[in-house]
């Protein structure tokens, strides 16, 4: 009488549970590559979106708009001249402000404040991302369209 046997020897187990964790190892530097540009591309988008409320609420309900941006905190703070109006924004875990630009003073914090006037000239506000693997996005405000856009920084 012949006897069958049926199910998984232990080594059979360890070769799989081996070879899917050599898988995991090959394939994590690269998801976790993918999960910080995600990201950057998410508070890109986000300080878009950010400066665009800005410049809409000053133009359409002809209220003076204060922008704080914080270095420090990896914040954009937005007041109004309209009573307990503030909106805040902040960065993902990983993702830095590198610079405000365009270059001039900052405050203590490395903070810098932009004012915008009802009806008034857009002032040139940019701020460059950068994520943990160094890649960087510029999104600045264009002063003669009044659109934010986000640029690409190649070669840093």
């Amino acid at each position: 009488m012949k006897r069958s046997s049926r199910g998984v020897t232990l080594i059979e187990m360890l070769l799989v549970v081996a070879i899917v964790g050599l898988m995991a190892a090959v394939s994590f530097p690269a998801v976790t590559s993918g999960i910080d540009s995600l990201r950057l591309a998410s508070a890109s988008d986000s300080v878009v979106s950010f400066f665009n409320a800005g410049l809409n609420r000053a133009e359409r309900r002809q209220q003076l708009i204060e922008i704080v941006v914080s270095k420090s905190e990896r914040s954009l703070t937005m007041r109004s001249s309209e009573r307990g109006f503030l909106r805040r924004i902040e960065l993902p875990e990983g993702i830095a402000i590198v610079s405000i630009l365009p270059e001039g003073r900052e405050e203590k914090d490395g903070g810098r404040r932009f004012v915008l006037y009802p009806g008034g000239v857009v002032p040139r506000i940019g701020l460059e991302l950068a994520n943990r693997k160094g890649t960087r996005r510029i999104v600045r405000v264009d002063p003669i369209t009044g659109v934010p856009q986000i640029e690409r920084v190649e070669g840093k």
